[in-house]
């Protein structure tokens, strides 16, 4: 029996990059997946496939995380067509990257209503499911390590994760009475498509080489970490923040 039979995940950004190599590795380990995407949706249903071909169930949703009424319909979705909720990976987000002398109103309110609001969002309403069910669940948030060191040009990107943390480690102490389990995942640089509006692929090799793991992180490396600490195995693990950055953090000096 996989560790996660049984489940029924819902993974936010899941059409590609993290949220993809999450909703898979969920999978693997048993889980039933609800594939939440914004504007990918021909590469949403081939993530669905995909679960589809490992005989779990899945299905794509679209929705804004940024969008209360859009979220509530999607938790809704997950509850009445699974049954239940039992796993939540918020991650979707988005990064307007701006130094903070050119950091303008609309660009920070992006970053905000999504990687920060959108979070939120997401969070209350799975939790309110969780909650109403009364059998637990697990939350892992998908944060970074922009959320441990302040990078330059990334003012808005930094602030929304430095909230989305205090965000988690408040509700892994309100939620830990319900038996909910909440903890944090703080990516590094890993190997995504949208890592493609800013760096070309030699760069990406090139900058990967500079890291003390000698690459990029891979997605599907990143959903493995999710997939354990939304399992049993880590039934003692809530309120801890987990750094899977191939050594980079350590590497400045954090």
């Amino acid at each position: 029996m996989a560790r996660l039979d049984g489940k029924v995940a819902l993974v936010t950004g899941a059409s590609r990059g993290i949220g993809k190599g999450c909703a898979l590795a969920l999978a693997e380990d048993g889980a039933d997946v609800v594939v939440n995407y914004r504007s990918h949706g021909d590469e949403a249903e081939a993530v669905v496939r995909e679960i589809a071909a490992m005989g779990r169930r899945a299905a794509a949703f679209q929705a804004d995380v940024a969008d209360r009424s859009q979220v509530e319909a999607m938790v809704e979705f997950v509850v009445g067509h699974f049954g239940h909720l039992d796993i939540l990976v918020p991650n979707a987000y988005r990064s307007v990257r701006e130094p903070f002398l050119d950091v303008t109103l609309d660009g920070l309110q992006q970053t905000l209503a999504v990687t920060l609001l959108g979070t939120f969002h997401v969070c209350q309403a799975g939790a309110r499911a969780m909650v109403a069910r009364g059998q637990g669940g697990a939350i892992v948030i998908i944060a970074s390590i922009h959320a441990e060191h302040a990078f330059a040009g990334s003012t808005s990107y930094n602030v929304a994760k430095f909230g989305v943390t205090g965000l988690g480690l408040t509700m892994a102490n309100e939620l830990a009475r319900h038996r909910i389990r909440v903890n944090i995942l703080n990516p590094g640089w890993i190997d995504t498509p949208g890592e493609r509006q800013y760096y070309t692929e030699g760069e990406l090799r090139e900058e990967g080489r500079k890291l003390p793991w000698g690459r990029l992180g891979q997605p599907r490396e990143m959903g493995k970490v999710v997939a354990f600490l939304a399992s049993d195995d880590a039934s003692y693990v809530t309120g801890a923040i987990l750094r899977a950055d191939g050594g980079q953090i350590c590497a400045m000096g954090g």
